[in-house]
């Protein structure tokens, strides 16, 4: 058996950055055992006899065999497992605010997530008005439930643990699909959230770039390592390492560029 936990997963999913920003803030980046998963190839027999059968990422293996699945559920059993304080506000009523803030993230990802994957120029603005219509929910919980900000409460905590993975993803919105913000106030309270969020010194696990590269398939709607029609390297592979790779074009709806274009056939 190991000797510490073992978290499978892919090192720029955003689910797996939650359990990466917890430890960092928990100052127990080595409390964990990593180990990649390469999602471009066929998961293992030894790790699927682990998920039994299931391919969803990440998955934690305790020290003594067991399984548990579910980025949330994981980031949870971390926090109560972990030596010293728990990143979940201790007040029942307060850990009640971050909790009904953490359930809203389930619409706002798939909104993100579909709005980056549409394929149709015309649905464009409709996958666009159901993220800003999260958005300004959001910031009007933040306002009532924390005026004041940045964070929900006085710090970075157990909400902006789950969230800021998924603000930094939608940077390929930012890059693919030309979104932000509104400059209207009914976006102000969100807004300060999120800068502040995103500029966390714990949440620097990933990159603009990396995240812009490696999502381009996404943005041409095949995700999870599927092979984009007409090209036989995923964007995710991991050889040659994004560094080397050129920017992808901006405009998704305009077909997509060649492996070689790319820097993913060398």
């Amino acid at each position: 058996m190991s000797i510490k936990p073992i978290v499978y997963h892919i090192p720029v999913c955003p689910f797996s950055q939650r359990l990466e920003i917890l430890l960092a803030l928990r100052g127990q980046q080595g409390a964990v055992e990593f180990r990649v998963v390469d999602i471009t190839k066929p998961r293992s027999p030894e790790l699927l006899a682990k998920t039994r059968g299931t391919t969803s990422l990440p998955i934690l293996e305790t020290t003594d065999g067991r399984i548990i699945k579910e980025s949330l559920v994981i980031l949870r059993y971390l926090d109560e497992a972990l030596e010293g304080r728990m990143l979940r506000r201790e007040d029942p009523i307060q850990h009640a605010v971050e909790s009904m803030l953490i359930a809203r993230e389930g619409s706002f990802t798939t909104a993100g997530y579909l709005f980056v994957m549409n394929q149709k120029r015309e649905q464009r603005d409709q996958f666009e008005g159901r993220l800003l219509s999260i958005y300004r929910e959001i910031n009007d919980f933040l306002i009532n439930h924390s005026s004041k900000g940045p964070y929900l409460f006085e710090s970075f905590g157990l909400s902006e643990a789950v969230f800021t993975p998924m603000l930094k993803r939608f940077w390929f919105l930012e890059y693919y699909e030309n979104f932000e913000l509104p400059g209207s106030a009914e976006y102000d309270r969100v807004r300060d959230w999120i800068d502040a969020c995103v500029e966390h010194d714990a949440t620097n696990q990933v990159t603009k770039e990396e995240v812009v590269k490696l999502y381009y398939d996404y943005a041409l709607g095949a995700g999870n390592g599927a092979l984009v029609e007409g090209r036989n390297v995923s964007s995710f592979t991991f050889s040659p390492h994004w560094h080397d790779r050129p920017w992808p074009p901006r405009d998704k709806y305009a077909g997509s560029a060649t492996d070689t274009a790319l820097g993913l056939d060398v």
